[in-house]
C-alpha cells in the first residue's frame, strides 16, 4: 500500500462514491474541477506547478436525464457556488456506514440502497399525488355528466321493448320480458298509412330546408361580408333583429299570405322561407365566417378577371364548407324534430311529418298505444344519427390556412 502523504487521511470507504467529508478532496476516486487552483499549505498565493495523478476510473459514468436541481457532477470551476459539490445532495438515514449500503431520502420517498455500483433513482415530482386526485376527480365529473345525459336516451330504448303495461306502471329500466311486437306495430304504419310514407315527407321537407338555407344563407351573408352597396349596415342589423322575434310573431302574418296562395296543407310553406334567407342566425354565422378569411384571395381572384359571383364561386364557397356542413347539420336536425310549423301548415295525414305522426298513435282511439309510439320514436332518431355521423369530422376543419397553401 502506497504512502499516505502528510495532511491527508486515508480514504474512509474505498473506491466507494460517499465519503464522509470528501468534497472536492483532489485525491478521491472522480472527476474533479479545478485542480490547479489547489494550493499547498505555507505557500500562500502560490499555484501547485505539479498536478497530482489522480486514479481516475476507466469510463466516466453517463449523468442521469432531466433538470439539474441541485449538486452534480464536474461542476465548472468558476461558477462553484452555483452548482455545489461532486457528489448530489442526498439526506442521510441514520449513520453513514463505512462500506456498506447507505439508504438514502429524496423527495419525500425512501430510494434503494446506494453503493459503489448502483445509481441513484429519482423519485416521483412533486405535486404528484394532488395531480393525480385532480385527474380523477376531473373524470369521475365528466363521466358523470355524460351519464346524465344519455340516460333519457337509454330509458327510451329500454321503454321501446317493454310490454304496453309496464310503461307506465313499472319504474325499472329493464323489461320483465321482451316485446318486439311493439316495433312491428310501428312498420306496420297507423291509420292506413305506412310508416315510411311518414318518414319519406319529413325527409323531402328536411331536405328542401337544408338545401334552401344554404343557398340563400351563403349569397346573403357573401353580400353582407364583402360587397358593397347602400344601406349595408342597417340591413344587416335589421336581419340580426330578427333572430329576437318570436317565430309566434311572424306566425300568422305568414299564414295568412301562404292561406291566400292556396298553399297550405303542402310542403312549401315549410321549404319556402328557406329560400329567402329567413334564419338570420345562419347568415350571421356564415358572415362572421366570411369575414375571417384574407381579402388578399379576393384581390388574387380579381386581378385572373373574376367578377363577385366566380369570385364566390371559386374561392369563398370552397372555405366556406365547414360552415356551411354546420348549417346542414343544424337545419337538418331542426326541421326534422319541429312540430309546430308542421302541425300548423299540415292538415292532411297522407302529407304528415314523423312528429305528427308520433301523435296519432295517442288521439287514434280511447287507448294509447305508448309501446309502438315510443318504437317509433327509437326509429325516427335514426336517420339524424346517421346525417350527424356522415358530416360531423367537417365542424373541425380548418378555414384560412387552406386556401393559403402552395
Amino acid at each position: 500500500m502506497a504512502d499516505v502523504p502528510l495532511g491527508d487521511a486515508a480514504d474512509a470507504l474505498p473506491d466507494h462514491p460517499v465519503q464522509p467529508g470528501a468534497g472536492d478532496h483532489p485525491r478521491l476516486p472522480g472527476v474533479h474541477p479545478g485542480v490547479h487552483r489547489q494550493r499547498w499549505p505555507g505557500r500562500s498565493e502560490q499555484l501547485d506547478a505539479v498536478l497530482h495523478a489522480l486514479p481516475l476510473r476507466a469510463r466516466v459514468l453517463p449523468v442521469p436525464d432531466g433538470l439539474r436541481l441541485g449538486d452534480g457532477l464536474a461542476a465548472p470551476a468558476r461558477h462553484r457556488h452555483h452548482h455545489g459539490g461532486v457528489l448530489r445532495h442526498l439526506a442521510p438515514l441514520g449513520v453513514l456506514l463505512r462500506g456498506g449500503p447507505v439508504t438514502t431520502l429524496q423527495d419525500g420517498r425512501s430510494s434503494r440502497p446506494h453503493g459503489p455500483d448502483v445509481r441513484p433513482t429519482s423519485g416521483r415530482r412533486p405535486g404528484a399525488p394532488a395531480a393525480r386526485l385532480r385527474q380523477i376527480g376531473w373524470h369521475a365529473l365528466i363521466i358523470g355528466t355524460l351519464a346524465l345525459l344519455l340516460y333519457p336516451v337509454v330509458w327510451l330504448l329500454a321503454t321501446s321493448i317493454k310490454p304496453t303495461d309496464e310503461i307506465l306502471s313499472s319504474l325499472s329500466l329493464l323489461p320483465s320480458r321482451l316485446a318486439p311486437e311493439n316495433y312491428t306495430a310501428a312498420l306496420d304504419g297507423i291509420a292506413g298509412i305506412g310508416v315510411w310514407q311518414f318518414f319519406g315527407n319529413s325527409m323531402i321537407v328536411a331536405v328542401g330546408s337544408v338545401i334552401g338555407n344554404l343557398v340563400s344563407c351563403a349569397l346573403a351573408a357573401y353580400a353582407f361580408a364583402r360587397l358593397r352597396f347602400r344601406l349595408r349596415g342597417p340591413l344587416f342589423a335589421f336581419t340580426l333583429l330578427t333572430i329576437m322575434l318570436p317565430y309566434h310573431v311572424v306566425l300568422i302574418p305568414q299564414y295568412t299570405i301562404f292561406q291566400k296562395l292556396d298553399l297550405v296543407g303542402t310542403f312549401v310553406p315549410l321549404i319556402l322561407p328557406k329560400l329567402l334567407a329567413t334564419d338570420a342566425f345562419f347568415v350571421f354565422l356564415m358572415v362572421q365566417f366570411i369575414r375571417g378569411l384574407p381579402r388578399e384571395l379576393d384581390d388574387a381572384a380579381e386581378i385572373d378577371g373574376c367578377g363577385p359571383v366566380l369570385t364566390f364561386r371559386y374561392v369563398i364557397l370552397p372555405l366556406l364548407k365547414p360552415a356551411l356542413v354546420t348549417t346542414a347539420i343544424f337545419t337538418f336536425i331542426w326541421t326534422w324534430n319541429d312540430f309546430f310549423s308542421q302541425l300548423v301548415y299540415l292538415n292532411d295525414p297522407e302529407s304528415y311529418t314523423v312528429p305528427l305522426a308520433l301523435r296519432l298513435f295517442i288521439d287514434q282511439t280511447s287507448e294509447s298505444a305508448f309501446g309502438p309510439m315510443f318504437a317509433m320514436s327509437v326509429l325516427s332518431i335514426v336517420p339524424v344519427m346517421l346525417f350527424f355521423l356522415a358530416f360531423q369530422r367537417y365542424l373541425v376543419e380548418g378555414i384560412a390556412t387552406s386556401g393559403l397553401k402552395g
